[in-house]
């Protein structure tokens, strides 16, 4: 983790000393020296908007060495990941913020931008199986990979902190650096870090992705779609309903 010798660089880049940098983050100025010795670390709403003081990333703040001109990526997903969320302002709650397909692009550009988080729709689960404790997003996904899952179905996920708890073969949204917002099931490779995508659609082939790439992982906990007519839950279910479908029509 670099957050510590990233404050230092960034403080001196933008040519401030450390008090001048607390005068802008509303801060005490022992508390950066605190920060910069790595004696204490930022609270989350203070990554946040050192963040956007620096016009820069959490994830590249807390996991790329930014001296060094590069990113220094976590290929394990154990070290410490902050997720920009949304809360209710009454009670400081956690509230699930809703990805739709038109915002997926700008997704991928926005996803450690609080402000742009906070700009999507967001509200609270109100669904009693999902542990209120947990942080949850919903991607809107594209096209038939993950078939009986229809186009443009409603996907409920939990945010995936360690990547080594990902159990294999089970559903996730990812996002990633090239293809942004997927929906696969999820095959780690035990003798290189790389993550083996699946379909549950068989006209579509599986693929690696280099766990370098990836950005966020959540898991799938469940979908729902409003397009009632074109769910079959199927193929085998599908050919039966389209039999009874016959029969009712020559009746």
């Amino acid at each position: 983790m670099f957050l510590k010798d990233n404050i230092r660089f960034l403080r001196k880049q933008a040519g401030l000393t450390q008090a001048g940098l607390a005068e802008n983050l509303g801060l005490n100025r022992p508390v950066i020296g605190a920060y910069e010795e790595g004696r204490a670390e930022p609270r989350l709403h203070t990554l946040q908007h050192m963040a956007q003081f620096f016009d820069k990333r959490i994830d590249d703040l807390i996991n790329a060495n930014l001296a060094a001109g590069g990113k220094s990526r976590d290929v394990s997903g154990r070290s410490l990941r902050v997720l920009p969320i949304v809360t209710d302002a009454s009670d400081q709650s956690e509230r699930a913020t809703l990805v739709p397909v038109k915002a997926a692009a700008g997704y991928l550009n926005g996803f450690g931008d609080v402000e742009y988080i906070g700009s999507l729709p967001h509200f609270t689960m109100p669904f009693p199986e999902l542990p209120a404790d947990r942080s949850y997003r919903v991607f809107q996904i594209e096209g038939e990979s993950m078939l009986p899952v229809p186009p443009k179905a409603y996907v409920v996920c939990e945010y995936v902190q360690d990547w080594g708890a990902i159990r294999y073969n089970e559903r996730h949204v990812l996002l990633t650096q090239n293809d942004g917002v997927v929906f696969k099931r999820i095959r780690p490779h035990d003798d290189r870090p790389t993550f083996s995508l699946h379909s549950d659609n068989p006209e579509y082939n599986p693929y690696d992705v280099d766990v370098e790439q990836v950005l966020e992982v959540w898991k799938a906990r469940g979908f729902c779609t409003f397009d009632m007519d074109s769910y079959r839950g199927g193929s085998g279910v599908k050919e039966i309903i389209d039999r009874l479908d016959r029969i009712e029509g020559k009746l």
